[in-house]
């Protein structure tokens, strides 16, 4: 293991109050559409069919600009760890936090879009130091992807998932990680592949929610469930993913709404929260108004939407089809994400798939969703891929 680099330097985040000031004065004099012309329609998913429903975004602007406590999110970042350092010219934020166990792994977690590394500050305690000392404890490193919350906002064009999973692997080294295990979902699980395909040497094995199939595969053998995740799959992408048209191609001209309205990134961000929760009306039934805050309120402080969107200009459809994973595999499939790979395709690409799991509940968001299970679960993947990478 090498010494960690000296150039990495403690980070606190701490935003002005000025910004907080601005912030709650933008809510209060915010501009709003009339209600949607669904608003009769019973709770359930067709209340959300035009987008957010005005009566449920007035109710969190409202808590957002009188209760919710940025400084809480702040504290907890604090006591977590964080630190910057810089990579190939940009400077990348990152949670740092070690076990004391002797026996932890390093563990990477890369979040995605319209994540951050709010996603991850819930669970990271148990998976340092797990209350089951039976169970694997990590050594846990949290980056901000690029042009996303502390991290630098990239200046040119180049920042794919390529060139950020060459990134993680310096950033791994650099704390002193030669070796270590990944994990991540949407963008995260791209690039945790990205990691394991080019990098096998660093990376131990690998837990993803994201086990995108390489293409031009038939559904010929796959079994009713697996034909019928195909096809859900599929009526996504051509049917509810406008918004990664949008910032595949526009990127700057959805980022001024993006940076100039907070209540328009909180409506761009909040109806992927509430289309992709496994919900049946609204993303607070498993998810708190606070986490959701937090997510929001990280993009709006850091003058993130636009930068973040870019992530989609860069990589959208560009993971390499010829591109293999050799290293243990761990993929869990919750039923209400957006993508979900059958077995069967994903064995073409993941070759060593030492454990597979499909929950009966949970969506897009796991570890803010069903977090217990997410910890469970993360902990019973990643112990099988190392029991197989000895």
């Amino acid at each position: 293991m090498n010494r960690p680099d000296s150039d990495v330097q403690t980070f606190e985040a701490h935003a002005d109050e000025a910004d907080l000031d601005d912030l709650r004065a933008r809510l209060s004099a915010a501009r709003l559409p009339e209600a949607e012309t669904v608003r009769g329609a019973t709770p359930g998913a067709g209340r959300w069919a035009q987008g957010v429903p005005l009566a449920d975004l007035v109710d969190l602007v409202d808590y957002w600009r009188t209760d919710y406590d940025w400084r809480a999110f702040e504290a907890r970042l604090h006591r977590l760890g964080q630190f910057r350092t810089t990579i190939d010219g940009l400077g990348i934020h990152f949670l740092h936090c070690r076990s004391v166990r002797a026996d932890a792994t390093p563990l990477l977690l890369t979040h995605g879009w319209p994540g951050s590394i709010a996603e991850f500050v819930d669970v990271v305690d148990e998976l340092v130091d797990p209350k089951d000392d039976d169970a694997p404890a990590f050594h846990i490193v949290v980056p901000s992807l690029p042009g996303f919350g502390y991290s630098d906002k990239p200046a040119t064009t180049g920042w794919g998932t390529e060139r950020i999973a060459a990134a993680w692997v310096q950033l791994m080294e650099r704390l002193g990680y030669d070796r270590f295990a990944a994990h991540g979902g949407d963008w995260g699980g791209n690039i945790t592949t990205v990691l394991a395909g080019r990098f096998p040497e660093h990376v131990l094995g690998i837990h993803t929610l994201f086990a995108e199939a390489p293409a031009g595969l038939t559904t010929k053998g796959l079994s009713a469930a697996e034909r019928e995740w195909a096809e859900e799959t599929r009526d996504f992408w051509q049917h509810r993913a406008a918004y990664a048209k949008q910032q595949a191609s526009r990127p700057q001209t959805i980022g001024y709404s993006l940076v100039d309205s907070p209540v328009g990134l909180l409506a761009w961000i909040l109806d992927k929260f509430a289309e992709w929760s496994d919900t049946e009306d609204s993303p607070f039934e498993s998810i708190s108004r606070d986490r959701i805050l937090d997510d929001v309120t990280l993009y709006w402080l850091t003058r993130t939407g636009a930068s973040a969107a870019r992530i989609y200009y860069e990589s959208h459809n560009s993971l390499d089809p010829e591109l293999r994973v050799d290293v243990p595999a761990a993929i869990t499939m919750y039923p209400r994400d957006i993508e979900k790979t059958p077995r069967p395709w994903a064995q073409e690409r993941y070759r060593r798939i030492v454990r597979w799991n499909s929950p009966e509940s949970g969506g897009h968001f796991p570890s803010l969703e069903v977090p217990a299970y997410f910890v469970k679960d993360l902990q019973e993947g990643l112990a099988a891929v190392l029991a197989a990478a000895r």
